[in-house]
């Protein structure tokens, strides 16, 4: 059997975290800022965790991270 093609577009968002989590960037950072206060910029900054309805759906896009 063939291995299995990683999505490349799920690869350059997603990284896992030591306990096996996948890790994401937060939306609504790469543009309008001047209306947003610095807490909220600040905020966006920290990456998040995928849900786990979410983590199943992107595991099968990532099959050897």
């Amino acid at each position: 059997m063939p291995k299995m093609k990683t999505h490349r577009g799920a690869a350059k968002r997603f990284k896992l975290t030591k306990d096996g989590k996948i890790k994401r960037s937060r939306a609504f950072k790469s543009h309008i800022l001047t209306k947003k206060t610095a807490k909220r910029k600040r905020n966006l900054r920290k990456a998040a965790v995928l849900t786990s309805a979410d983590q199943n759906r992107i595991r099968r896009l990532l099959p050897y991270a």
